[in-house]
């Protein structure tokens, strides 16, 4: 199930299981995960500078939402997805219309929203 072009992907995920599970989906899909981290502050400061060019973010963590995170990967051009429990109404606001992820995770919908978070960038 490799894909045609391998991501270097930020994962923004505060359940130490849901994180291993999602790492270990995007390895299989041929995806490197950069760094898995679960708190807002700590993930801001690596969107501002890491290397990376996708992300998937979790809406919640812990009580604080990520929005500030996909504020700045949009500000520097790199594409990413929510992933939430409540689907696309677990997202308001400026970023109601950027894809989101239903959790657990379903691998074909997963890839299939990487593909298309990527594309919007080049359209």
């Amino acid at each position: 199930m490799a894909t045609r072009e391998a991501r270097q992907i930020l994962i923004v995920e505060d359940e130490f299981l849901v994180a291993m599970l999602l790492e270990d989906l995007l390895s299989e899909m041929g995806h490197r995960v950069v760094t898995c981290i679960a708190r807002v502050d700590k993930a801001m400061q690596f969107a501002d500078d890491g290397d990376i060019d996708f992300a998937i973010l979790d809406v919640n963590l812990g009580g604080e939402q990520s929005f500030p995170v996909a504020e700045i990967l949009r500000r520097r051009g790199i594409p990413f997805v929510f992933a939430t429990g409540y689907g696309a109404d677990g997202v308001s606001g400026e970023f109601r219309n950027e894809l989101t992820l239903q959790k657990p995770y379903e691998p074909r919908e997963l890839e299939r929203a990487i593909k298309k978070a990527c594309a919007r960038l080049t359209d």
